[in-house]
């Protein structure tokens, strides 16, 4: 299986994997940008994929810029989806009081490709009940 790869920019850093086996793909800041507390930005990576039929790659972030600088994906995880052809953009928040400096090349979040199902949609009038109901939020305790 491959995933196809295109550099949108000249500046662009390809992604990689930090080790071996590893499920997430870094993916690279390709601007400059400081992020006050609570500031996001959307970065550009300067990356487009054409991922493998029937998968779907999630952008999450990644845990060493979380736990050190408190910086985040904003909507983890992003999807790009298979037919998505445009330049992957990270979108980060500072949730730290300090400032928050990204350079270009800086690992600023992760793509992991998963496998996905579309299932033909069918209107019901009632679903099969289940053991668990229509408990949700809460409903197993804390």
């Amino acid at each position: 299986m491959k995933m196809l790869i295109k550099r949108v920019s000249e500046t662009a850093i390809m992604p990689t994997r930090a080790k071996a086996g590893d499920a997430g793909l870094d993916f690279y800041a390709d601007e400059p940008m400081v992020l006050e507390q609570l500031e996001r930005h959307t970065f550009d990576t300067g990356i487009a994929v054409q991922l493998p039929p029937g998968t779907v790659g999630y952008i999450t972030p990644r845990s060493g810029l979380a736990h050190k600088f408190g910086a985040t994906v904003l909507n983890g995880p992003g999807t790009v989806d298979q037919g998505y052809r445009g330049q992957v953009r990270i979108n980060l928040i500072n949730t730290d009081p300090q400032p928050l400096v990204i350079a270009v090349g800086d690992r600023i979040g992760q793509m992991v490709i998963h496998w996905f199902l579309t299932p033909e949609l069918v209107e019901v009038d009632e679903l099969e009940p289940s053991e668990r109901g229509d408990g949700g939020h809460g409903s197993t305790g804390k």
